[in-house]
């Protein structure tokens, strides 16, 4: 195997680093601006990127990397003229959407968000115009990590990422007083350029030689767009049910957006992780195994594994010390005790999402890797309805920490119905197999659970600073669980330290 060991540890530390990065960036942003109506309208106006980018990682890659790597197999410079032509053509079609985009955005925010003060909307509308010039640097940034993963390659896609987050974090902290919110877009958009230039150097250094072509093979076009569109519905879904629960939020209190924005960044932390290391080095094995179905059942179960053993305690920490993390990392300047207390609210409902998610993530791979895009689109589509009569129910009820208890519940749903599809494919004992590793992985996290909960109620560590509960909770956290996990579940400890020995069966 191309050390997928050594590539999983550094892009795991880079993800990590991103994440701090991440927020650093909101921490500058909650010092210098706090959680107000202008806070709201830059939220709001990265929302088309999140939007880009989901479409592309979620929709492009899930299509893309199965049938390169597919096609690399059968007909290797068929498949690298037919990856010119996707890029190239995709890059245009950005490009022809520009000035169209960029001119509608005044008109196109108001219907989507609905209520916005005025002060939200002239924030949102002007930042939306400036990512719009730029929205095609913006997807080809996030194609190159595709075709960099095809030839297994992901460092410098964390790089990227890495500089988009970081400039965005540096051009607020040296330009926020002359340019306002907009220091965040161009310093994100500065950031990808460098990212763009980074990630075509190790394409080129890979071997790959753009041409000025959008030429492809109907064998390769066709079942491509025939995967794509699905596909890309399916991650335009989860967008929707994103931009719906703002608009839900705008019209609670000021600041709602800004804290549920700052309570997901918490939970996102695995997710991220998983979703640029674990899923993505399991994605490409997938797709290599999707004809084996023994190594491809015990390759998803692997990852599964994984994912609830490292996820299930991050979600009960974060319940423990959730607090304490948010007043570190926000409280300060404009951001007060009450916003803190405020995020954490949304933050507890928002919880579920790092077990559930990062579980998902394998389960969809498995389904894009069998070329199953239609089936994820026709369940993904039953979450917007889901979505809107729970956020309906809960927002007057619970304000906006019932939308991220909407987001919580549509999760576990859809895990629920898409893990039952991948599994009724495998043999029958894999099932039973699957529930019982959930059952004893549950025990070890409870068991740090109480242990943590007895130290905070029973020992004076509550009132200290959030920096020294977190550097005294954390710690401890750790130990308790990895001695429940030995306890509890000795295999789970076998498989983990399987992963750093020299030998390779588990990713095989």
């Amino acid at each position: 195997m191309y050390k997928l060991k050594t590539t999983a540890m550094w892009i795991t530390l880079l993800a990590l680093i991103v994440k701090i990065a991440g927020f650093l960036r909101e921490s500058i942003i909650a010092k210098q601006f706090g959680a107000n109506h202008q806070t709201d309208g830059y939220l709001l106006a990265f929302s088309f990127i999140t939007l880009i980018i989901a479409m592309i990682s979620g929709g492009f890659n899930n299509v893309f990397l199965p049938q390169y790597i597919k096609s690399k197999k059968e007909a290797p410079l068929a498949a690298e003229k037919n990856a010119n032509g996707i890029l190239n053509g995709t890059v245009v079609i950005f490009l022809l959407l520009t000035i169209p985009g960029f001119l509608c955005v005044p008109y196109l925010l108001p219907v989507i968000f609905g209520t916005m003060t005025a002060q939200t909307e002239k924030v949102a509308v002007e930042i939306t115009q400036f990512f719009f010039l730029f929205m095609s640097g913006i997807a080809l940034n996030g194609i190159l990590e595709s075709y960099l993963q095809g030839r297994r390659i992901f460092v410098p896609s964390q790089i990227s990422k890495l500089l988009a987050t970081l400039m965005g974090a540096i051009f607020s902290l040296l330009v926020s007083e002359q340019f306002g919110m907009s220091s965040l877009a161009y310093g994100f958009v500065f950031g990808t350029t460098l990212g763009i230039i980074i990630q075509f150097f190790y394409l080129w250094k890979s071997g790959f030689h753009w041409k000025a072509t959008i030429k492809m093979d109907k064998s390769f076009l066709i079942p491509f767009l025939t995967l794509l569109i699905p596909a890309l519905l399916n991650s335009v879904v989860g967008q929707i049910n994103m931009f719906v629960n703002k608009i839900f939020a705008a019209g609670t209190i000021a600041g709602a957006i800004t804290y549920l924005n700052n309570a997901s960044l918490l939970v996102s932390i695995p997710q991220s992780i998983y979703g640029t290391t674990i899923a993505t080095i399991i994605f490409t094995l997938l797709s290599e195994q999707a004809e084996d179905p023994k190594k491809f059942q015990q390759t998803v179960f692997t990852g599964l594994q994984i994912s609830f053993l490292t996820l299930m305690p991050v979600a009960i920490g974060l319940f423990l010390i959730g607090e304490a993390a948010i007043s570190f990392v926000f409280e300060r300047g404009q951001f007060t005790a009450e916003d803190t207390t405020k995020t954490y609210i949304a933050l507890l409902w928002y919880l579920p999402l790092i077990v559930t998610q990062g579980l998902q993530y394998i389960i969809s791979k498995s389904m894009y890797a069998k070329g199953k895009t239609g089936v994820i689109f026709r369940i993904s589509v039953t979450t917007i309805a889901l979505n809107f009569l729970f956020n309906w129910m809960f927002v007057k009820r619970f304000s906006y920490p019932g939308l991220a208890l909407t987001s919580s519940l549509v999760s576990i749903y859809y895990l629920a119905v898409t893990t039952f599809i991948v599994y009724k494919d495998f043999e029958k004992g894999e099932s039973i197999k699957l529930a019982r590793m959930f059952i004893r992985g549950m025990l070890p996290a409870f068991t740090m659970m109480l242990s943590v909960y007895l130290m905070k109620e029973f020992s004076p560590v509550s009132e200290w600073s959030s920096l020294a509960q977190l550097g005294i909770l954390v710690p401890l956290g750790v130990i308790f669980y990895g001695v429940g996990v030995f306890v509890f579940y000795r295999e789970g400890v076998e498989m983990l330290v399987g992963i750093f020995r020299r030998d390779k069966s588990v990713y095989r």
